[in-house]
């Protein structure tokens, strides 16, 4: 029983932002569908999104875990949101780096080839695009989590649904 308990609580943990960020990333892959179908290129799919966005959830998932990711609790909501969207940035960064780079090293390859290999491969621009874009819906959405925890979820609600 404490085990489907443990599965449920980190199942609810990993909505709130599975669903944000597949709503910010299902916008992101319409509009760059709509601008390269003009060019006649072809994009992967919408399970890119889909796996993206749960893939960010999983990580803020792991970072909330961290013992100093609510290093400023009593401070202005300013400081935590800062604090919080630079962590899941970086945390961001560097899972998006180690991704490709891990099964390389598994296939017996050295960490000095498989980095070489994903900087070649890379597409920068798209790289930094995406992460640009990530940094601003970190933001977003650590400034709407520190309003729940601070004003509690009903009191958010009744704000702004007046229900």
């Amino acid at each position: 029983m404490k085990l489907i308990e443990s599965i449920k609580q980190r199942y609810l943990h990993i909505l709130p932002p599975a669903i944000f960020f597949l709503i910010a990333f299902g916008l992101l892959f319409a509009t760059r569908q709509l601008i390269s179908r003009q060019y006649g290129v072809s994009m992967p799919g919408f399970g890119v999104a889909v796996a993206g966005a749960l893939l960010v959830g999983k990580v803020m998932l792991i970072v909330d875990k961290l013992p100093f990711i609510d290093k400023f609790p009593n401070q202005p909501l300013i400081y935590n949101v800062l604090w919080k969207s630079t962590i899941y940035f970086s945390a961001s960064v560097l899972v998006r780096c180690l991704k490709p780079i891990v099964p390389q090293v598994l296939k017996h390859d050295t960490w000095a080839n498989a980095w070489a290999q994903f900087v070649s491969t890379t597409v920068w621009p798209e790289f930094w695009l995406i992460q640009m874009w990530l940094a601003v819906l970190f933001l977003v959405y650590c400034s709407l989590r520190e309003l729940v925890r601070v004003m509690g979820r009903a009191q958010l609600i009744r704000l702004f649904f007046g229900c």
